[in-house]
């Protein structure tokens, strides 16, 4: 196998507690050939201190390092800073609280080395409180110990809530299957040169992840590999928790997606979208998305119509004014 550099790009933001694991977590990386680039998206605490405490140390293991620190603007605007930066042939996105396994870049970058055909490559991920201690979930995505776990792994809960799709076939990673949802673990190893061909983040799709495997499903096909590779901690802050947040970010990302696939005129994307766009009501708690917008924004209740071909009974409530 050659041995082709790898772009670790970690967006950093308030994780003081957590992101010197997640630097070691990559410099115990057996694979060697890494540039490891870090920004902090202006942290309020100490994150930018404990990120340079390890510049010695990463300096000695990494062939470059890029470590920069900004006034805050965001993911997406972080995103496309370091994408810019990296010189890899493949980039390993990872934030700044979650570990990778040691083996993780080594077993990915082997896959899509010898499948040309394939853009990205991931592994299954064991959940880790703020402690760095295994947990797992219960049906209703709480943590609890790994004995009374419903869920052992992230993996385990993303293959029983999306059972359309089999993990194990060519259908994951397929474009239908991302319409309405996004179900790839994290750690991923991407091919730089698809991740740079869909013209980077925007604010206007801020479901990033999602955004992402959108547009990377339609240059070429994914790779589930069954083993846990990653660690995805779950702490008080995780963005996931917030569900009013979760659904305007998604409802935004989708509708963008609809603009973007009209924009780029292919019948082929079109057609797809919109016959998975049918399924949305059993996909999102769509009334409550369509609540919050059309009380808000009157443009976007036509804009909604005129997606779904059909009118929604939508709770009228008194908005204060700002």
């Amino acid at each position: 196998m050659s041995n082709p550099l790898v772009s670790v790009i970690i967006p950093a933001y308030n994780h003081e507690n957590y992101a010197q694991d997640t630097i070691k977590s990559i410099i115990a990386q057996t694979y060697q050939n890494i540039e490891l680039i870090i920004i902090d998206d202006g942290s309020k605490d100490s994150t930018w201190t404990k990120i340079n405490e390890l510049k010695t140390e990463c300096e000695k293991r990494f062939s470059r390092i890029c470590f920069k620190t900004k006034a805050n603007g965001g993911t997406c605007e972080t995103l496309n800073m370091l994408l810019d930066l990296a010189k890899g042939k493949f980039i390993y996105l990872i934030a700044s609280d979650d570990l990778a396994k040691p083996q993780a870049i080594e077993k990915e970058i082997a896959f899509l080395e010898n499948n040309p055909q394939y853009v990205l490559a991931v592994g299954d991920n064991e959940l880790i409180n703020a402690q760095s201690n295994p947990i797992g979930w219960n049906e209703k995505q709480t943590s609890c110990s790994l004995a009374s776990a419903k869920y052992k792994t992230f993996g385990e809960f993303l293959k029983e809530n999306n059972q359309d799709v089999n993990f194990y076939s060519d259908e994951f990673g397929q474009y239908k299957t991302f319409v309405t949802k996004n179900y790839v673990p994290n750690g991923y190893l991407v091919k730089t040169n698809a991740i740079k061909s869909i013209g980077g983040f925007t604010k206007e799709a801020p479901l990033e992840d999602w955004y992402l495997m959108l547009q990377l499903s339609k240059i070429g096909k994914f790779k589930y590999l069954d083993e846990v590779l990653f660690s995805y901690r779950w702490h008080d802050t995780n963005t996931v928790k917030n569900k009013k947040r979760m659904n305007e970010i998604s409802f935004k990302t989708m509708m963008y997606e609809q603009k973007l696939v009209s924009r780029q005129g292919n019948e082929h994307w079109q057609d797809i979208y919109l016959r998975q766009i049918s399924q949305i009501k059993t996909k999102f708690k769509i009334g409550n998305i369509i609540e919050y917008y059309t009380q808000r924004n009157l443009q976007w209740k036509k804009y909604i119509l005129s997606i779904f071909g059909r009118k929604f009974v939508v709770r009228k409530k008194k908005i204060k004014q700002p």
